[in-house]
């Protein structure tokens, strides 16, 4: 599964001149990469390479666009913010997995679970229901939100139900 820190962290990896590299899901099995060198520049040779380097190595269900890192705001691409140890080790991990995440969910979520519901593909959204024995604050809801989708697909959504 390609989520956004793992592609994240193969550009970076493959093209460490490549400074400021952010992705972001634009659609459905679309995504966006931002990027910048260390002058605030794309210049047009690392955008072909990365091009070709997305082709080969990220998942081939996802249509990628390049933009220079200066669209993000422009784009209303939200800022990334702090994220627990488990979080970014799950979403960094290459054979993860509906179960990996609902693993990884569960292990947060101490008075409840979250279970994978189905995928809609015209949509492009993953449906997750969760269940607690306590009613959930309108923050813990958003950071499970915040959560679930940095473990899931690239150029895919989540919608949680609450029960």
């Amino acid at each position: 599964m390609g989520t956004r820190l793992l592609s994240e962290q193969l550009i970076k990896q493959y093209y460490p001149q490549l400074r400021y590299v952010r992705a972001h899901t634009s659609g459905r099995n679309a995504a966006t990469l931002y990027v910048w060198n260390e002058d605030l520049e794309l210049p047009e040779r690392d955008a072909d390479e990365l091009k070709r380097f997305v082709d080969g190595y990220l998942p081939s269900y996802v249509c990628f666009q390049i933009k220079a890192y200066s669209m993000v705001q422009a784009d209303r691409v939200p800022q990334v913010s702090e994220l627990p140890d488990t979080v970014i080790q799950t979403a960094l991990r290459r054979d993860l997995d509906r179960a990996g995440i609902e693993k990884a969910m569960n292990a947060m979520l101490a008075n409840g679970g979250i279970a994978f519901s189905r995928y809609d593909y015209n949509t492009g959204i993953l449906h997750f229901n969760v269940h607690t024995t306590d009613a959930l604050t309108d923050i813990e809801q958003e950071l499970i939100r915040k959560y679930l989708s940095e473990m899931i697909p690239l150029g895919s959504r989540c919608e949680i139900s609450y029960s």
